[in-house]
């Protein structure tokens, strides 16, 4: 029996383990973000079309969101230390095409392959917690969790503007990608020596036409929404309801294929019988939909409605960031004491901390309302922190190890979709309302309080489940392990 399975002691070296997933995590997540700001020196230095190059970042997204729930079963099944090591190579593979690549065709092409590595390593991640840390400590580790996805998001602006300042405004958008290769390798060194070994569950067939049902159903969602730049959604609003059906029929085959005592993509009882999972997924959906969105709708205003530099962009919601990844820390050590009180508190934050952002950007003089908008943007941060990693431990708590990884992969598509609709409607609300009014103070005060609406929609199952929960109470260990199978990795 291998160290990280179920029935042994702790392994000694998880936090080591934990540090390397989650220099990945970042660096994937990171990459969903980064590109945005070198889109213009991509665009002059391969002669791309703006609908060309902006596929460098929405087909990043797409195939990202679409492997997410095949990697976590497959994780599964065959090993999560396995699919980690073979998935992170091929990310730093596909990263150096991207940075190489002499056309626009071949980087959009190396940024496809890239997301689906992103997408095979992420569930990893949080299955990876689940195997190898209990109690109090599970609680921190997606703590860490937790402040990797919200700062790799807010980062990402920034990063990409000073590695663009330092490498020059031509080339620089190469190493963008190019700075991936040696954190890569060295993760991959480290990640082969500490990472648990395993077998894996026991190894059913795999439900073919669950992941065609799941992968077409995602896909017609995501993609309107990743052409929005070029009237994605007007063109091509057919796909949704068509989406919509598709993943009715995946849960109905999945309800099947369970019955028929077979191995589901992904099991109808995650959604139906695991206490906690199905409103933590929405909440996550949705949340993800302000979260993701407000980004965009800060550079847009910060860039072309005040005349900053994509750096200077960056900094303004710095503070965002450092709030976001200190409070998620400081919250993995106290959701289990607080539960899912937490999440609706920080709600709470980012409802106050984004609502005081949009009333003094629009209305504050402009001198005033950057530096201003600071403590607010804190406060938001803050929330921001007491959501993610809380709702990321209380959805996957009663979850048993054996699926953790499907579970994550699931509950990090919801996060994908979320953010997919967010950085299509936020966006385009501002550019609704600037283009009726010129005001880019008036558009930035809509478009924020349009991502406001989505935070109080999360906060409102949040209160729901905290009012169903009732007082916090310590998961019994046999219903949170449930009944696995040793030797996963």
């Amino acid at each position: 029996m291998q160290p990280g399975s179920e029935n042994t002691g702790p392994d000694p070296r998880r936090w080591k383990a934990l540090a390397v997933t989650l220099v990945v995590g970042f660096m994937i997540l990171l990459d969903v973000t980064i590109v945005a700001v070198a889109l213009p020196s991509m665009q002059r230095g391969l002669g791309a079309s703006p609908a060309q190059v902006q596929w460098v970042v929405s087909g990043y997204a797409l195939t990202f969101a679409l492997s997410l729930v095949l990697a976590g079963r497959l994780g599964d099944a065959m090993g999560r230390r396995r699919i980690f090591l073979i998935a992170l190579a091929a990310f730093v593979l596909c990263s150096m095409a991207a940075g190489a690549a002499p056309t626009i065709g071949l980087l959009v092409a190396a940024r496809l392959a890239q997301g689906i590595a992103a997408g095979f390593l992420a569930p990893q991640n949080s299955a990876l917690i689940q195997q190898l840390f209990r109690g109090a400590e599970r609680g921190r580790a997606f703590g860490l969790f937790g402040a990797t996805v919200g700062v790799s998001s807010a980062v990402g602006p920034i990063t990409g503007g000073l590695i663009i300042a330092l490498a020059g405004a031509e080339e620089g958008w190469r190493w963008i990608f190019f700075v991936n290769v040696p954190i890569g390798v060295a993760a991959l060194a480290l990640a082969a020596r500490l990472l648990p070994h395993g077998r894996g569950a026991r190894r059913g067939t795999l439900d073919v036409a669950g992941v065609v049902l799941l992968g077409a159903g995602v896909f017609l969602l995501m993609f309107p929404l990743v052409q929005a730049d070029s009237g994605g959604v007007h063109k091509l609003w057919w796909m949704f309801p068509a989406g919509a059906v598709l993943l009715a029929a995946f849960v109905l085959w999945e309800r099947r294929v369970a019955a028929r005592g077979h191995d589901p993509l992904l099991a109808p009882g995650l959604l139906t019988q695991t206490r906690g999972y199905a409103p933590g997924a929405a909440l996550a959906t949705v949340y993800f939909i302000g979260f993701s969105g407000v980004w965009l709708v800060f550079a847009l205003y910060f860039q072309n409605g005040r005349g900053f530099s994509p750096l200077m962009s960056g900094l303004c919601v710095t503070p965002f960031a450092i709030g976001s990844a200190g409070a998620a820390v400081v919250a993995g050590r106290l959701v289990e004491r607080l539960g899912r009180l937490l999440t609706v508190l920080g709600l709470a934050g980012v409802v106050v901390g984004l609502s005081a952002a949009a009333l003094l950007l629009g209305f504050a003089s402009p001198g005033v309302a950057v530096w201003a908008a600071i403590p607010a943007l804190l406060v938001g941060g803050v929330g921001s922190g007491f959501v993610i990693s809380p709702n990321i431990t209380m959805t996957l708590k009663e979850v048993p190890v054996r699926m953790a990884g499907a579970a994550g992969g699931a509950l990090q598509t919801g996060q994908r979709l979320g953010g997919a609709v967010g950085t299509a409607a936020l966006p385009g609300v501002y550019y609704l309302v600037l283009t009726s009014s010129g005001d880019t103070s008036e558009a930035v005060t809509v478009a924020l309080g349009a991502a406001v609406g989505g935070v109080l929609v999360a906060l409102a199952i949040a209160v729901t489940e905290w009012r169903r929960d009732g007082r916090p109470r310590p998961c019994p260990p046999e219903v949170a392990h449930g009944h696995t199978h040793a030797g996963q990795g």
